[in-house]
């Protein structure tokens, strides 16, 4: 059997403790819990700030740590099982379970209530916080500081419609591992879209052609997803695809038969499948 290394925190030379008996490993270990006390980190493919980034760890989510050395801690973060190194600066010990949610797609901690305090951030979308605190329209988030009520929502208070959140992304810089506000990918802004609703999503383009099931590709609706190898969109309606990509640098609206023709003379071929969740 063939793990995925993406999603299995392991190496030769030490694994998760979970994993005995299902990998081979000089030693195994079980990961200590970090959460995430910086606006965002990322996670890399080598410890180095230079090395790339694979994915990325937004405020208040958790990173399980196996090994720390030269600055970077090697583990796996919880939310979406992402292996990869994190820079040990950007991890605290775990404070209280999450209250709320950000549901703007950006906003600032304050060190006091106001909005002339000093800031903290930005944090994002989907960032996770404990509130402590209330006073007025501004609930205190617990490391973080104080944050506009308007700005948070309750763990378990949802949107329904993820293109909706999607949508927000628009213009939103194009960044290869990214899932933050300020730079994403294209299964990055999936991924947010769908965590933002409450519902469960992996990393990856290819792990993403798993979800929901076979759409037809003449006849497609809002929501679903057109995959090409190694890229996803989504459909805003029939005609219009929403996507982060390297072509515009950013998150775009095209219509799907000028993507497609493009991305087919790019050399990348025709869509792989079309999913509808």
């Amino acid at each position: 059997m063939s793990l995925d290394a993406r999603v299995t925190l392991a190496r030769p030379d030490l694994a998760r403790g979970e994993l005995e008996g299902v990998v081979r490993a000089e030693r195994f270990a079980a990961a200590r819990a970090r959460q995430v006390t910086a606006p965002a980190a990322a996670v890399r493919k080598a410890p180095g700030a230079k090395a790339e980034q694979l994915d990325q760890l937004l405020f208040g989510e958790l990173f399980d740590v196996l090994d720390e050395a030269g600055g970077f801690a090697w583990g796996q973060a919880r939310r979406d099982g992402y292996v990869g190194h994190v820079a040990v600066e950007a991890l605290g010990e775990p404070g209280p379970l999450a209250t709320h949610w950000v549901s703007a797609l950006r906003t600032y901690a304050f060190a006091e209530p106001s909005v002339r305090a000093a800031p903290f951030g930005p944090l994002s979308m989907n960032a996770l916080v404990s509130v402590d605190a209330e006073q007025g329209s501004w609930l205190h988030a617990a490391g973080a500081g104080w944050i506009a009520a308007r700005h948070l929502k309750a763990v378990g208070e949802t949107p329904t419609d993820f293109v909706e959140i999607a949508e927000q992304y628009l213009g939103a810089p194009y960044l290869w591992g990214g899932r933050d506000s300020l730079g994403l990918d294209c299964s990055g802004l999936i991924q947010q879209a769908l965590f933002a609703c409450g519902r469960a999503c992996p990393r990856d383009t290819d792990q993403q052609a798993s979800l929901g099931e076979a759409a037809p590709g003449n006849a497609l609706i809002r929501g679903d997803l057109v995959f090409w190898k190694g890229h996803v969109g989504v459909m805003l309606d029939g005609a219009r695809l929403l996507h982060a990509n390297a072509h515009h640098m950013a998150v775009a609206v095209e219509p799907l038969g000028e993507a497609i023709q493009r991305i087919a003379a790019a050399g990348v071929g025709q869509p792989t499948a079309f999913r509808r969740l």
